[in-house]
């Protein structure tokens, strides 16, 4: 498809899919064969995520579904049979990130993802206009950065001006392409990647009240999927999550699927910490709140982590791994976790400090920041 079509594509106005249709991936990857797998993780318009796995026989792997509206996928293949995780989080990983609808779509490559082309997809076409007129996608830039790293000198990978160099390089190349990102969302207001620009510049490039802006002159149908609400519901914690502010209640199941609620801590210093199973950040911080924990425990402290897991097993052994013996809940619903979107939580770990009241009286305050603040408020 030639780009000036694709970029026409992307400016005409986009209507939503309205109800769950099937769809159809199938592949074509040279004569890759047994053990080699494809693995699949993805959500819709409705935030309804799925996960699915295909053998590779005789270089032909086939997924089926449905879906509604546009879907954000991850694939990964695995070349060796090493299973998914391996195929996902290894070095030199072949995965690669997309936007598919109900439709019928051919991927063909002589043997990888990474240089797959697609066909057959109106929403992928339109997704790779979107790519083109912002820069590239993150996966692009980042994979850039590795591959100048990858090819410098010995000497120069010592060399702290030349890492400098090449860090501030690719810090402005995010920079261009988060500027891009919000004139698109001005220029395009029928293209669901609108919506997908401003999910990711909200915050950052923008303000949130110029966020809230630009969402309300979006598409209806757009602002009405999952990724609307969620960006809405940010959009409402940067307020309801300030300091000084009451922390938003909620109530969400323990391990043992009994209903905990932030209500029931009254009385007590409470961090509210989010996490997850596979967080390393997250879990490299644990020793430390558990170091914590012993300290305050029997002054009023207490420590309530939410999961942002969506495996029940995952999360049990991360607890019992790291000897965690405080409150822990949890959905089970991933980054879709209700307590996550109530507080605008993007990324892990991240935390709320909360006085006996139920005031917000500090955000993120890890390590030892967290350290000084609980000894400013129990007097050690």
């Amino acid at each position: 498809m030639k780009l000036g079509f694709l970029i026409c594509a992307v400016m005409a106005p986009v209507v939503a899919f309205s109800q769950k249709k099937d769809f159809s991936i199938t592949g074509k990857l040279g004569k890759l064969d047994k053990p080699a797998k494809i693995y699949i993780d993805y959500s819709d318009a409705q935030g309804q995520g799925k996960e699915d796995s295909a053998n590779v026989v005789n270089g032909v792997f086939r997924l089926i579904g449905s879906v509604e509206g546009y879907t954000t996928a991850r694939m990964a293949l695995d070349h060796e049979g090493k299973g998914k995780q391996f195929s996902i989080y290894s070095p030199g990983a072949d995965v690669i990130y997309f936007y598919f609808g109900p439709e019928n779509i051919q991927i063909t490559s002589v043997d990888s993802l990474s240089t797959a082309g697609f066909t057959g997809s109106t929403v992928y076409d339109e997704f790779a206009a979107y790519n083109l007129k912002i820069g590239g996608s993150i996966m692009a830039l980042s994979a850039a950065y590795q591959k100048a790293y990858a090819e410098a000198s010995q000497e120069d990978k010592r060399d702290p001006e030349f890492l400098e160099a090449l860090n501030a390089k690719q810090l402005e190349l995010r920079k261009q392409r988060g500027l891009k990102q919000v004139e698109f969302v001005k220029n395009h207001p029928n293209s669901f990647f609108a919506l997908v620009a401003l999910s990711e510049v909200a915050g950052t490039y923008t303000d949130m009240a110029t966020a809230q802006t630009l969402l309300d002159g979006l598409n209806k149908d757009f602002r009405e999927t999952d990724i609307g609400k969620e960006l809405s519901q940010r959009i409402t914690a940067q307020h309801l999550t300030a300091v000084g502010n009451p922390a938003p209640a909620f109530t969400q199941n323990d391990v043992k699927g009994k209903p905990l609620s932030l209500a029931d801590l009254k009385g007590k210093v409470v961090l509210l910490d989010f996490w997850a199973s596979w967080c390393s950040p997250c879990r490299a911080e644990n020793p430390n709140m558990l170091k914590q924990y012993k300290i305050y425990k029997d002054k009023g402290f207490e420590i309530l982590s939410v999961s942002l897991d969506s495996k029940q097993d995952a999360w049990e052994k991360a607890i019992a791994d790291d000897g965690l013996p405080w409150l822990h809940v949890s959905d089970l619903k991933g980054w879709n976790n209700a307590v996550g979107r109530l507080y605008g939580v993007r990324g892990v770990p991240a935390c709320y400090l909360i006085d006996k009241n139920g005031k917000i009286i500090a955000d993120n305050v890890r390590g030892e920041k967290l350290n000084e603040k609980l000894a400013e408020i129990f007097g050690n």
